[in-house]
């Protein structure tokens, strides 16, 4: 088994997780105007991605770029993974690859703890990846574990880019906000992830 082999109701039931499904859990927060550089790349990538609709499209000219300029506001305090095999529990089913991961660490040329955001793209729908999100946040919270680096809160989001939908996991607790926030304008997304990964 493997991360895409989890359904909501899967994750559910093999780990013992209660769902709350509701509106906005984060705080209100305070928009972050983008850099020159992620407004150039969003002028140009947004329209390429919408255009061939393709998952890889989405992830490299609109997800990528906003995540780079996280880091970048982060100071570059913290590690940004695309596409890295996430292996913590094979066992249960605790494998695979995540499309995009933040760590609170610096360390950029392997996975360190603490894992704090999962970003899982999607070409559409973003309902059917909720399921392997959320596998993929509880092997953060087990990776994290494991490294004696516990932290309280794992974030994460399915993506297509132009829709994000968030996901918090906080013990065996999983809330995901059932608003999907849209970009444009990015400005509020930003200030999103980046309390997240400061924050959270």
């Amino acid at each position: 088994m493997s991360y895409s082999d989890f359904s909501l109701s899967k994750i559910k039931r093999d780990f013992n997780l209660t769902t709350v499904e509701n509106g906005r859990f984060l705080p209100e927060i305070q928009s972050i105007e983008p850099s020159f550089y992620l407004k150039e790349a969003l002028s140009e990538g947004l329209p390429l991605a919408t255009a061939t609709g393709s998952e890889k499209a989405r992830s490299e000219l609109i997800i990528s770029p906003i995540l780079v300029e996280v880091r970048k506001i982060l100071e570059r305090k913290v590690s940004f993974f695309s596409g890295e095999d996430f292996t913590v529990a094979s066992e249960l089913g605790l494998s695979g690859v995540c499309d995009f991961l933040i760590s609170r660490s610096p360390e950029q040329i392997f996975i360190e703890a603490p894992a704090i955001v999962i970003i899982e793209a999607k070409k559409g729908d973003l309902k059917p990846g909720l399921g392997q999100c959320a596998a993929e946040m509880i092997a953060a919270q087990k990776f994290n574990e494991i490294n004696n680096i516990p932290i309280k809160t794992i974030y994460g989001s399915v993506s297509s880019g132009t829709a994000w939908r968030f996901l918090k996991l906080e013990g065996q607790t999983l809330s995901i906000d059932l608003n999907d926030y849209t970009v444009p304008p990015v400005e509020i997304l930003l200030g999103m992830l980046v309390w997240m990964v400061r924050e959270g």
